[in-house]
């Protein structure tokens, strides 16, 4: 598996009165790591099929160690899952080499006509592939 790294850092537009991080920021890190992975494999948003659109449809952040204005990160992009019409993303930003926060963003492929969901384009799902998580090992217990 291969993951991506997309270096950024902490702006003050990103903080709180603490001068941490607010909450919401960390999504617009993983966003921004998210455009940087498509563009990579080929598939920047502005060049894939307009008759399709990527809704977000569940989002989820862990927040592990402090992170301040200024603080250089790295955030990795995997893929967690890959479905028939959706996709599961994974983030982990480190800072000096930690894990400072994680998390998943889960989008679906919708053709915009019909507001339902269809599969992914198949390029794309064989792009993806090579930055997908091996499977857990089940944790049935024997």
């Amino acid at each position: 598996m291969e993951r991506f790294v997309w270096k950024s850092r902490i702006r003050f537009v990103d903080t709180d009165a603490t001068a941490r991080i607010h909450y919401t920021a960390v999504f617009r890190h993983f966003e921004i790591a998210e455009d940087e992975f498509f563009r990579h494999l080929g598939f920047p948003y502005n060049t894939r099929d307009s008759a399709l659109s990527y809704p977000r449809v569940r989002v989820e952040a862990e927040y592990l160690q402090a992170l301040l204005y200024e603080d250089v990160v790295d955030v990795a992009v995997t893929l967690d899952r890959i479905g028939r019409s959706s996709y599961t993303l994974a983030f982990q930003m480190e800072k000096a080499g930690c894990t400072a926060a994680r998390g998943k963003i889960t989008v679906v492929c919708m053709e915009l006509a019909t507001q339902r969901s269809r599969p992914l384009p198949e390029d794309l799902v064989q792009a993806m592939a090579l930055y997908q998580q091996p499977p857990e090992p089940s944790q049935a217990g024997g």
